[in-house]
């Protein structure tokens, strides 16, 4: 009821501007008594996924909190993990504005942000100060500048970076607002970066002795022989883990509504479906050989339920969090 009342004043304003200002308040008030404003109590629910104990299966997807400017606040409204970035080695702007439109009739967003961020540095000095100590994702990109025969060593200077600070690490090659990123899911190229990560993970596991798991997040966009290639890299590589998915590039669900037609990736309810057949492929594919984590339209337990049917161990919310509030994470867990 409370964040419903907020957000249809927030609904009136830019997108991007009322972002700025929330993740502003959230990194104020997520160590200060003044998160008692969005502060609750989840129940436990917990899984062991990747080797990792975690104390519910509903996460932040990354992409909200960029800079882990707001971990100590998500983490005080009940989420089983958090998942900061996309982050990239070198700060960037990202692409020009107007970049984020809601679409209300569809509970939908499309953005077209481009991996805008403060860089690595900033971003662990953010982890650093966090109180928080669970479950905490870190999602690695590469920048726009990189040619894309040098990506992997985008994503292998991040890997070093957040390696000490990370609980896991999310290779991101799925956005579709880096020009040819999505490129990296095929093929060689896939095969080539896997195996590069792979050997700086061996190699920090034995410098800090700890062993951070890795995960890969895949589009929504795949054919079926696609998703099998991508699984067959996935476990040849030895790779922990796979989030399905990122955005999508389709514009199904939107025709025809206000800002349908606006480039950038589609989130929320229309992209639910997609994600939830690439899910059951991978699952299928793989073969409980690596865990999935199903993201894509979840704005209920019983959407959640549905990416757990399909194969998911663990579930990120992120658009429906954006309609909804902190009080999703709560119904959710309750609900699975």
């Amino acid at each position: 009821m409370f964040y419903s009342a907020i957000r249809k004043v927030f609904f009136q304003f830019d997108p991007e501007n009322i972002h700025e200002l929330t993740i502003k308040s959230l990194k104020k008030t997520g160590a200060s008594p003044l998160n008692r404003l969005y502060k609750q109590k989840v129940q436990d629910k917990p899984v062991t996924v990747m080797g990792i104990k975690f104390p519910n299966p509903v996460g932040l997807a990354a992409g909200l909190d960029k800079n882990g400017e707001c971990i100590d606040a998500f983490a005080a409204m009940g989420f089983g993990f958090v998942e900061v970035g996309t982050v990239t080695p070198k700060p960037q702007p990202g692409n020009d504005k107007p970049r984020i439109f809601r679409i209300p009739q569809a509970n939908a967003v499309i953005n077209r942000m481009g991996f805008n961020n403060k860089g690595v540095d900033y971003l662990v000095d953010q982890v650093r100060s966090a109180k928080y100590k669970g479950v905490l994702g870190i999602n690695i990109g590469k920048n726009k500048s990189t040619p894309e025969e040098n990506a992997k060593d985008d994503y292998v200077h991040c890997m070093r970076k957040v390696y000490d600070f990370a609980t896991y690490i999310t290779v991101n090659i799925s956005s579709p607002n880096t020009p040819g990123l999505r490129s990296l899911q095929y093929g060689e190229a896939l095969d080539e970066l896997l195996s590069a990560l792979k050997a700086e993970q061996k190699q920090l596991a034995e410098q800090y002795g700890k062993y951070v798991p890795v995960a890969v997040k895949i589009a929504p966009d795949l054919t079926q022989e696609e998703v099998e290639s991508i699984a067959q890299s996935l476990i040849a590589n030895d790779i922990d883990g796979v989030i399905a998915t990122n955005t999508t590039l389709s514009r199904e669900g939107v025709e025809g509504l206000e800002h349908g037609d606006e480039q950038g990736g589609l989130s929320g309810e229309p992209v639910k479906e997609k994600s939830t057949q690439v899910i059951k492929m991978l699952a299928k594919a793989l073969d409980n050989k690596l865990p999935i984590i199903g993201v894509g339209g979840i704005a209920s337990s019983d959407d959640a339920n549905e990416k757990l049917a399909a194969g998911a161990s663990l579930v990120q919310v992120y658009t429906g969090f954006i309609y909804q509030g902190p009080e999703l994470v709560k119904d959710i867990v309750a609900g699975l």
